[in-house]
């Protein structure tokens, strides 16, 4: 099944980076038991608190585009998965997670991967994470309006933000390029995110 979902990503074009992170994080570790089985089928995945883990594919596109590299801020944690994975891709990464026992569900998979250079951080990822910023790279895993302003403000010069943005039954991911005080966006293409809340 893993073997199938990398040669779709090759299909895919999507970075050979990106597919070795992928080679390298065991997704069943990131799943609840029920759905071990399930690990590497195409698709989202529920988790706990009525949150789900995105499916493969989408998960792939977003790093690919993301370009991950350095310090990474990471709105959503999910089930701690995306982050394990920007743990090979990039040096530090903050994860933000407003459900507590989310949060605590991140930092335990994490922990029981042997990840070591991820901070998950229960608190309100609309705020992003001051304390660290600015950050090389913003990516955020759940759908609002609008970028919030206080996220752009923690991109670094050079940076790149990436965000689904738009109402709740379907997205444009969009990537942000902070070039000096100016924001470069562009579109990527259509998708159905959890709304940001």
């Amino acid at each position: 099944m893993k073997a199938q979902l990398i040669k779709q990503f090759e299909k895919m074009g999507i970075s050979k980076k990106v597919i070795d992170a992928f080679k390298k994080v065991s997704r069943e570790e990131f799943v609840l038991p029920e759905w071990k089985e399930a690990a590497y089928e195409d698709s989202a995945l529920p988790i706990i608190a009525g949150q789900t883990i995105s499916q493969p594919s989408t998960v792939v596109l977003m790093l690919d585009a993301l370009e991950a590299k350095g310090k990474v801020l990471e709105i959503g944690a999910g089930s701690g998965y995306n982050a394990a994975l920007l743990s090979k891709l990039a040096d530090k990464v903050y994860s933000i997670e407003r459900i507590k026992e989310l949060a605590d569900f991140a930092k335990k998979n994490l922990k029981k991967a042997g990840i070591r250079n991820v901070t998950v951080i229960h608190s309100d990822g609309k705020k992003g994470y001051a304390k660290e910023a600015p950050y090389d790279r913003i990516i955020v895993t759940a759908a609002a309006e609008k970028i919030p302003d206080i996220l752009l403000k923690q991109l670094k010069d050079g940076g790149v933000l990436l965000m689904p943005v738009g109402p709740e039954y379907g997205q444009q991911l969009i990537r942000v390029r902070r070039k000096g005080k100016d924001y470069l966006y562009e579109k990527l293409g259509g998708y159905v995110f959890v709304p940001l809340r």
